[in-house]
């Protein structure tokens, strides 16, 4: 198999539990913060969307400013799991088929101008963003939690599914 579908099917497997965990983000706290310094359920949840969408310029650019991303701001939850599908959609499809020799390319992620990163690109995608996927999915467990919001099973069950 090569790399880029093996990156694809673990996305792909991720997006199952991430989407279960977006459906139970209550509409009516997307303002909830756990702590004065936290972000807003709504922005965490928003983010997570916004994440997978990062493999399509990874894939077909050099670099990406992230001073010209706009943060995904949710209206609804229905338009949080509808955008979420679509990035996972766009994401799993530009992987696929990628010879292995383009996710070797490097790649940088620029703010304001300023290099932050530069790496293969396929590092870029299973570190940066599909950890960073995988670690605010977590984040976003515990906010539900303390929501008092069943959790979903993820990698097992859970207190609240088994």
């Amino acid at each position: 198999m090569s790399l880029s579908n093996a990156l694809a099917e673990e996305l792909r497997q991720e997006a199952v539990a991430t989407r279960k965990m977006l459906e139970r983000v209550p509409e009516d706290a997307f303002d909830w913060k756990p702590h004065e310094k936290s972000t807003s359920l709504g922005r965490l949840a928003g983010h997570i969307v916004q994440l997978p969408g990062m493999v399509v310029p990874i894939m077909t650019q050099d670099e990406l400013d992230f001073a010209d991303v706009q943060p995904f701001t949710p209206s609804s939850a229905s338009e949080l799991v509808e955008k979420f599908d679509e990035n996972i959609a766009a994401a799993i499809g530009q992987l696929q088929g990628q010879p292995d020799e383009n996710l070797h390319q490097s790649w940088r992620l620029l703010i304001g101008g300023k290099e932050l990163f530069r790496m293969p690109r396929v590092a870029f995608i299973r570190s940066v963003m599909l950890n960073h996927l995988i670690h605010h999915r977590g984040q976003l467990s515990v906010y539900l939690r303390l929501r008092d919001v069943p959790l979903p099973s993820v990698y097992g069950p859970t207190a609240d599914e088994s």
